[in-house]
């Protein structure tokens, strides 16, 4: 995920110190029922597509924006699934910034074919059967994944 400058004049201020960080992650099945997982570049692997809320967005406005960006995906209708946090939300980042992230995620209607991510951090994309999936940079619930 790119920084969002918000972000960029907290660290500024506060260092690498934990930031709570507000966000959101969508959950996007294909024709076969299978989940879509994003690798990123950094340490992080793989992911749902995810991203902060900046401000003044409400969380369906973000998630539509990391979608795009992420997955090159448009989505048609999002469905609220689960908020999750806490100490095992948690990450440090290789450059020692550390976050504790508050997330919303999303079963989320997309439109097919998706056009090319544009973020640069997208390294692969890649739909997963629940017995192939990777792990992932966060523990969401196998059961809120693939209910």
């Amino acid at each position: 995920m790119t920084t969002p400058s918000y972000i960029n004049r907290l660290r500024r201020k506060i260092g690498h110190d934990r930031l709570m960080v507000p966000s959101v992650a969508a959950i996007i099945r294909d024709e076969q029922d299978r989940l879509l997982l994003q690798r990123k570049a950094g340490a992080e692997g793989w992911s749902l597509p995810a991203g902060a809320i900046e401000p003044g967005e409400t969380p369906e406005q973000a998630l539509r924006r990391e979608v795009f960006e992420e997955t090159g995906f448009k989505i048609l209708a999002a469905f609220l699934t689960g908020a999750f946090g806490g100490d095992t939300f948690r990450y440090t980042y290789p450059n020692g910034d550390k976050v504790e992230y508050t997330v919303l995620t999303f079963r989320c209607e997309v439109q097919f074919p998706a056009a090319p991510p544009t973020d640069k951090e997208t390294m692969e994309l890649g739909f997963f059967d629940e017995a192939d999936m990777p792990p992932l940079a966060l523990p969401y619930p196998r059961a809120v994944l693939f209910e």
